[in-house]
């Protein structure tokens, strides 16, 4: 019985086929393998990298970044010596060029995500800002979490986690106040106009002077500012460390003491007094009048 021509040719192609594989089987054995020991390398690459850049720096995400990028140097490298194994030369070549136009395409496709990246490996680089921080950057204020390459995590002690786009943290300023762990604070208040202003002075100075937590060698400051409606205005100038009480606390426990300190020395400040004039007072009177005419 004769076989089929159909069946012939596909069994000469898969013997054909056999006869390939087995020829190539040495080299994708030894491809695998070299993969396998790349990837290997590799880990044990970053763990170095990573042990030595931490002795020399405590920037984490200049350690993770650097560390990441040489892991994946290396596998790549691998890659392309397991490709070459196989005689896959051109192979490797027209991944390379349409690995360019792909990432050319996606760059302008991702425009914002690639500048959040790359805004993110120059913080790590330069370090603006470290994890703990106290910040006050694109609106917001409040402590540094965490920075990634595509965002920063800021707690803005509120029980909220905001997270702000590496690109807005790089091109925007950036207030940072842990940076000499001292800060300036602003308190406005006022005294009644019969007030002995020398007297007034001496006492806001001598209670705000008294407080725990101001920076040593930093003066306090006392200034007038203008006759307002029911006052004399004045603000106060002092510098706090920061590491022994937030702004907030600051400033509460400098309102006290001021106004402790104005009551024990019998100094007013006033009220806000509003005056009303009243062009026809007649006009204004005969409403009242009439119940009092009728007796009620």
């Amino acid at each position: 019985m004769e076989i089929p021509f159909f069946f012939l040719s596909l069994r000469r192609k898969v013997l054909r086929w056999a006869d390939a594989f087995l020829d190539l089987l040495p080299n994708f054995l030894a491809a695998v393998l070299v993969i396998f020991v790349f990837i290997f390398i590799s880990r044990q690459i970053e763990k170095i990298v990573c042990r030595v850049m931490s002795r020399a720096t405590d920037n984490t995400s200049l350690v993770n970044l650097s560390s990441r990028v040489i892991r994946i140097a290396v596998m790549a490298a691998g890659l392309f010596v397991a490709l070459s194994i196989l005689g896959l030369d051109k192979a490797v070549s027209s991944l390379l060029a349409g690995a360019g136009i792909v990432g050319l395409a996606l760059g302008f496709a991702f425009q914002d995500l690639t500048a959040n990246f790359l805004s993110g490996t120059f913080i790590a680089v330069q370090q603006p800002i470290r994890v703990g921080d106290v910040v006050e950057t694109n609106g917001y204020f409040g402590q540094v979490k965490a920075i990634k390459l595509r965002s920063t995590v800021i707690d803005n002690f509120a029980g909220q986690y905001i997270e702000i786009p590496s690109k807005d943290i790089f091109q925007k300023p950036i207030v940072n106040f842990s940076k000499s762990r001292q800060r300036r604070m602003q308190l406005n208040c006022g005294v009644a106009y019969d007030t002995d202003l020398q007297q007034a002075q001496n006492v806001a100075l001598a209670a705000i002077n008294s407080l725990p937590f101001l920076q040593a060698g930093k003066t306090v400051e006392f200034h007038y500012q203008a006759f307002d409606a029911s006052s004399i205005t004045f603000l106060i100038w002092f510098w706090i460390d920061d590491t022994k009480a937030g702004p907030p606390l600051a400033m509460s426990e400098a309102i006290k003491a001021l106004k402790q300190a104005f009551a024990a020395e019998g100094i007013v400040i006033p009220y806000p007094i509003q005056t009303l004039e009243l062009k026809n007072k007649e006009d204004f009177l005969k409403p009242l009048a009439k119940p009092l005419a009728n007796g009620k």
